[in-house]
């Protein structure tokens, strides 16, 4: 057996070659032509992100001393309570009227989904036989009726307390008395 290649396999060698050249040279073209796209494409910039660098390497917490230090200690629990506060619904009123005007009135005004109309003696009757236990139960966790009526989980808005929640069921009950 001598160390030549026969004739079919060199044309195998040179084809391949060929076609592994041409796979490069089209690998190399390609990458060249994304990296031309991508310099000429504007650089993203977001003008909140030198405050969201601030925020996030900000230390937890400070170190108070003196009466400097009480002062600051109480602005800080000061601005937490404020804080705190902007986070459940409405302020955190708990003003069965306030909280009706501002989420509940949108379905109890007009009846959307089978809500019973605020004032609708006939509509709220047998709804206030449950028990006002139940009907909070209901606007807190929602509720599908038989006749396809339907009330979103705290009215749809999740920020809403137990508390306000109570107090809006309790003052459109006290409407249809």
């Amino acid at each position: 057996m001598s160390g030549s290649l026969s004739k079919s396999d060199q044309s195998f060698l040179r084809q391949f070659t060929v076609t592994i050249s041409g796979l490069v040279l089209l690998t190399v073209i390609l990458v060249l032509s994304a990296l031309a796209i991508n310099n000429r494409e504007p650089k993203e910039t977001n003008p909140n992100q030198p405050a969201k660098v601030a925020e996030r390497i900000a230390p937890a917490g400070a170190v108070y001393a003196g009466d400097t230090g009480r002062a600051a200690m109480q602005a800080s629990a000061a601005k937490a309570a404020k804080a705190a506060a902007s986070q459940v619904a409405y302020g955190g009123t708990t003003n069965g009227k306030e909280i009706y005007d501002h989420l509940c009135t949108s379905c109890h005004t007009a009846g959307i989904a089978g809500a019973p109309k605020l004032g609708n003696k006939a509509m709220w009757g047998p709804r206030i036989k449950q028990g006002l236990d139940t009907l909070v139960k209901h606007a807190t966790e929602g509720y599908h009726g038989p006749d396809g009526n339907f009330m979103p989980p705290k009215g749809g808005n999740p920020a809403l307390t137990d508390e306000q929640i109570k107090a809006a069921v309790h003052w459109i009950v006290d409407q249809a008395k």
